[in-house]
C-alpha cells in the first residue's frame, strides 16, 4: 500500500497563485508582441529607423507637455494671487497718501484761520461798502474811509476764513503773506506795492505791525 505524501504546513503558502503566472504570462505576451509589430513594421517598409526614433522623441514632448499643463494652473493662481497682493498694497499705499494730505490741509488750514483770527483789524464805526472781486463774482465789506484808504495803499488786505465762502476780514499786509506762504487761496485781495513805495510809505499805521511766528495748532 503507497503512502500519500503530506505537504508542509507552509508549502501551499509558498506556491504562486495561478492567477499571478496568468497575469505575468500576458504582460510578456503583450511585450512580445509589440516588439513584433514593430519588427514586421519596420521589415514592411511602413517606417524606418529614423520614424521610429521620430515618433518616439514627439511622444516623450507629448509627455513632458502634458505634465507641464497639469502644472500651468497651479503658477496661473500663484500669479493671480501675487497681482491681487500688490494691488491691494497699493490701493492702501493711495489710501494712506490721500489721508495724509487730507491732514496736511486740515492743519494748513488752522494755521490761516488762527492767522486771521489773532491779526484781523477792528471795523467799528464801519459805514461804506467797500467792493472787491472774489472768483468771478463782485463781493462787499463794510469798512471806515480809513480802512479803505490802507487797502488802497496796500496796508491791509481782505482775507477769507476757511471753511466759508462769505466771511471776510482785514488783516495786515504781513499777515497776509505769511498765509500766502500757506495757500494763496485764502487772500482775496493785496495790493502789492513797489520797493520805493514801500520804503517812503510813511503813513503805514501796521508798518511795525510784528507778525508772530509761534502759532499754535
Amino acid at each position: 500500500m503507497e503512502s500519500k505524501r503530506v505537504p508542509a504546513p507552509n508549502e501551499e503558502r509558498l506556491k504562486p497563485p495561478a492567477t499571478h503566472s496568468i497575469f505575468r504570462s500576458t504582460i510578456d505576451n503583450v511585450k512580445h508582441d509589440m516588439v513584433s509589430l514593430q519588427e514586421q513594421m519596420l521589415k514592411a517598409g511602413l517606417v524606418n529607423k529614423d520614424k521610429a526614433k521620430k515618433v518616439k522623441k514627439d511622444k516623450q514632448k507629448q509627455t513632458k507637455s502634458e505634465r507641464k499643463s497639469k502644472e500651468k494652473p497651479v503658477d496661473e493662481i500663484r500669479v493671480a494671487v501675487e497681482q491681487e497682493k500688490t494691488k491691494r498694497m497699493e490701493r492702501d499705499r493711495e489710501l494712506n497718501r490721500q489721508k495724509q494730505k487730507e491732514a496736511q490741509v486740515r492743519a494748513t488750514e488752522s494755521q490761516i484761520r488762527q492767522l486771521i483770527e489773532m491779526n484781523k483789524v477792528d471795523r467799528s464805526g464801519s459805514d461804506i461798502s467797500y467792493g472787491f472781486i472774489h472768483g468771478k463774482k463782485v463781493k462787499h465789506i463794510y469798512v471806515t474811509a480809513q480802512l479803505r484808504d490802507q487797502l488802497g495803499f496796500g496796508n491791509l488786505a481782505i482775507a477769507m476764513l476757511p471753511g466759508s465762502q462769505e466771511s471776510y476780514q482785514l488783516v495786515p499786509a504781513g499777515v497776509a503773506r505769511k498765509i500766502n506762504q500757506r495757500d494763496e487761496g485764502f487772500v482775496i485781495q493785496l495790493n502789492e506795492k513797489s520797493e520805493s513805495e514801500s520804503e517812503t510809505d510813511e503813513d503805514d499805521p501796521y508798518a511795525d505791525f510784528l507778525v508772530p511766528d509761534d502759532l499754535m495748532w
